[in-house]
């Protein structure tokens, strides 16, 4: 067990009176065997006494749509440029920190970890919710003053494999609880460039007369990240969409995942491929859970809800 957080957690899962939601990032697929479905982890997760599972891929559906929307308002004649917000923290804190010059160019929207949190929280008021992935810095952000009401523990892959094995539960060998959640575009997030794909094809989608296409730009590393950033504040690039991730090859590449990062994003195009939905467009489940939240339709919802905004100025 590699920190604290693991120690409370168990307590209300043994405990068993506590509504507790594993909140699981979408690098998840394969890291705990090439057998342990979404559907079987689910069934693991209530197993080892949480009330349920839930896909952060879902939220990044949502956040897409944000996405989405805020390119085809903002971005309407070459030079126009967008800095995508969504993913990793590290590529945020970059800008805030060191190019502050850059954040008006980056939508105010929370990351899908704080969005699927927040949702949860908002639906089950008692709540406790744990997200688990690969990332290191989700910890820190967690616990960001702004955004600190939405993830009450934040847990790594092998923490929670630790806690399988110890109480002898493995995800490959239990029934499916299969619920199709998310679109391929909140499941290839967890991979470089797939935050850009996933935008794009939503705006195609979205305003298919668009004059100004996505023209997406990613870097993955810290290094990489910093060179593209300058290559923007230049204008050394002709792109207007630019998406970065801290790790190499995106969150696949996290410090703590339990498969190499290549088999990881292998894994994780294989899954997006299998979604019965390309775009959160056409995915029900994202209507749906908006009415559940009390809102007629997307743009309601971003007009008239918090739960997605953050400032970053």
């Amino acid at each position: 067990m590699e920190n604290k957080e693991i120690f409370p957690v168990l307590d209300m899962l043994c405990d068993r009176r506590q509504e507790v939601y594993a909140l699981i990032a979408p690098a998840f697929t394969g890291q705990f065997g090439k057998e342990a479905s979404v559907g079987r982890l689910r069934t693991a997760f209530k197993r080892i006494g949480f009330s349920g599972m839930v896909e952060v891929a879902a939220f990044a559906d949502i956040l897409t749509l944000k996405e989405a929307l805020e390119f085809d308002w903002h971005v309407k004649e070459e030079g126009d440029f967008q800095l995508t917000s969504c993913c990793c923290p590290v590529w945020i804190a970059m800008i805030r920190g060191i190019y502050h010059d850059l954040v008006g160019h980056v939508p105010g929207a929370v990351s899908p970890m704080i969005a699927a949190g927040r949702v949860v929280k908002k639906l089950h008021p008692n709540a406790v919710t744990v997200f688990i992935g690969p990332c290191m810095a989700k910890k820190k952000e967690a616990r960001e003053e702004d955004i600190a009401d939405a993830v009450d523990y934040v847990l790594t892959f092998q923490e929670v494999l630790d806690f399988f094995e110890a109480v002898n539960v493995n995800p490959a060998e239990l029934p499916e609880d299969e619920r199709e959640h998310s679109s391929k575009a909140g499941r290839i997030y967890a991979r470089t460039s797939g935050v850009s794909e996933a935008v794009a094809e939503t705006v195609a989608q979205l305003s298919p007369d668009k004059t100004i296409p996505v023209k997406a730009k990613q870097a993955d590393g810290v290094k990489a990240c910093r060179e593209l950033i300058e290559q923007i504040k230049n204008k050394k690039t002709d792109g207007n969409f630019f998406e970065g991730m801290a790790c190499s090859g995106g969150c696949v590449g996290g410090p703590k995942v339990l498969i190499p990062k290549e088999e990881g994003r292998a894994m994780v195009n294989e899954y997006g491929i299998a979604a019965q939905y390309r775009t959160p467009l056409e995915n029900p489940y994202v209507r749906e859970l908006l009415e559940r939240l009390g809102f007629t339709d997307i743009m309601d919802f971003l007009e008239h809800s918090d739960l997605l905004t953050r400032t970053f100025a």
